[in-house]
């Protein structure tokens, strides 16, 4: 049986670079490319459901210039899951508890179906107050079309 999982992880670490470079120019212009190290895997305890929840992929980067440091948090989910946006909220906020500084998370919709568009927010709202406004980037790839892709690729250095 194939892991797919740690296939992702490794394929998304040695392209990671790449990646960003393809999926999130605004966040690669601001880093300083030889500061990335990844950080050993995070794994999360669920105390209402007891399973244990494993991040796929965290990254520490220095912006350009700068000492600060930050985090990306890739993870990689592969079908549809109606909470699934309140989970990434989690473990930002685990992370953030952990590191103690900002993080920029990202999730790769790699499921066919469906086609329409998933959320990228969880939010906890009063009729008087926003209490919460969690966001992450979505790069949906059902949603994407590979043609548009291929004048990129000559702009990365592979």
């Amino acid at each position: 049986m194939i892991d797919h999982a740690r296939l992702f992880k490794e394929l998304l670490s040695t392209f990671f670079v790449e990646f960003i470079d393809l999926f999130l120019p605004q966040v690669v212009s601001q880093i300083d490319r030889d500061s990335i190290q990844f950080l050993p895997q995070e794994v999360f305890n669920d105390v209402t459901s007891g399973e244990k929840k494993e991040i796929d992929l965290l990254a520490q980067c220095r912006f350009e210039q700068q000492d600060t440091c930050f985090l990306i948090h890739v993870e990689n989910q592969s079908y549809t899951e109606t909470a699934f946006a309140k989970r990434m909220f989690k473990y930002f906020a685990r992370l953030y508890e952990k590191y103690d500084c900002a993080i920029y998370p990202v999730v790769i919709f790699s499921f066919d179906e469906p086609k329409r568009a998933e959320s990228t927010n969880h939010s906890v709202r009063f009729p008087d107050l926003n209490v919460l406004d969690f966001n992450f980037k979505a790069i949906q790839l059902n949603r994407l079309n590979w043609r548009d892709f291929l004048t990129e690729r000559s702009r990365i250095k592979f």
